[in-house]
């Protein structure tokens, strides 16, 4: 993929991700990099498709909420998976930013590049683009920040919205980037997110380090052969791992009289813990279950994107149903009233 400013749901093949933070959704015009009046992310969108040849990774640039005097500051540039922010930028200072820091790949010395050691959590928010964003998105952020709060990780993840990153039937679309996932800075996008889904995949992406698998859509730099791939192998390490712990958790119910508070490496000590770990346990094996099922009939990764959940594909066909159900009682009223008018 060349260099754009919102990633399309056929462009996910891209190396380095840009976000510029400037302002906020409710502002944001459908296209804010073509934006008259936007003259910062307009002309950086243009520097960087006028450099694309010369770019030897291929880049994205989206933009995420910015607010003066907070942790994100209008004009500040957040570079992934490097993990770089650079400070105030300004429509003066684009070609030069870009010829430095993405064509060159070195300095931007007016600027002074900071080390970014927080998961950054990025939710499209795009109102203006597609309504579906707008309604998902501030809930899903709503929803994250309590997460945040409710495990004191403030400073520690941070999130924001962002602009259309595609895929807007995928509504909720998160992109998460950290160090979690195998000690590795990567880029992880997911969608079909719901509140209701944000609270394990908090769990278990920032904090566990592991990938949702049933709501995956791809991992940046990666091409669609790597990703089917890697999905693959993660499903067949999470089954035999639930395997194993299904046989832990039938042992550690039949040894509970002899379990001691004092070993740690007692398995029923801690029941709590333990019922937490076979309902999410539960819940993998069914995602995997899920995702495994859809692969094998040809819905798995598509393109760059994983596989997605079931939920669609049942509505459609309810929906279908329910429209077949109007059409037959529309030709039984349209045949009851014919035979009426004979009969008269």
């Amino acid at each position: 993929m060349g260099s754009t400013s919102n990633a399309s749901s056929s462009d996910l093949f891209f190396r380095r991700h840009v976000f510029l933070c400037y302002k906020n959704p409710a502002v944001w015009p459908p296209r804010i990099e073509a934006a008259e009046f936007d003259r910062l992310p307009r002309l950086l969108h243009a520097a960087i498709n006028a450099r694309k040849p010369h770019i030897k990774k291929e880049t994205c640039l989206t933009i995420c909420e910015g607010h003066d005097g907070t942790e994100t500051s209008n004009g500040d540039a957040l570079i992934f998976p490097d993990m770089i922010r650079y400070r105030r930028l300004t429509h003066f200072d684009v070609e030069t930013f870009v010829e430095e820091v993405l064509v060159k790949e070195g300095e931007w010395l007016p600027g002074n590049p900071e080390s970014l050691k927080a998961s950054y959590v990025f939710v499209c928010s795009h109102g203006s683009r597609d309504r579906r964003c707008g309604v998902f998105g501030p809930v899903l952020v709503s929803r994250f920040r309590e997460e945040i709060g409710l495990h004191g990780l403030q400073g520690k993840v941070l999130i924001s919205s962002c602009s259309h990153i595609g895929g807007s039937k995928y509504a909720g679309n998160v992109i998460i980037f950290g160090s979690s996932i195998n000690r590795e800075v990567t880029g992880h996008l997911y969608g079909y997110v719901t509140p209701d889904d944000v609270p394990l995949l908090f769990r278990q992406h920032i904090i566990a380090g592991e990938i949702f698998d049933s709501l995956w859509r791809g991992q940046i730099g990666l091409s669609e052969d790597e990703q089917k791939k890697k999905q693959e192998q993660r499903l067949q390490v999470n089954g035999a791992r639930n395997l194993e712990g299904s046989t832990v958790a039938s042992r550690c119910q039949t040894d509970g009289e002899s379990c001691c508070q004092d070993n740690e490496d007692s398995c029923c000590c801690q029941n709590d813990v333990l019922e937490e770990r076979r309902e999410l346990s539960a819940n993998k094996n069914r995602e995997n279950l899920n995702v495994l099922c859809r692969m094998n009939k040809g819905k798995g990764v598509s393109g760059k994107f994983s596989s997605m959940p079931t939920w669609l594909d049942s509505w459609e066909q309810e929906d279908t149903y329910a429209a077949l159900a109007v059409v037959c009682a529309a030709v039984s009223v349209a045949i009851a009233y014919s035979c009426y008018k004979q009969m008269r």
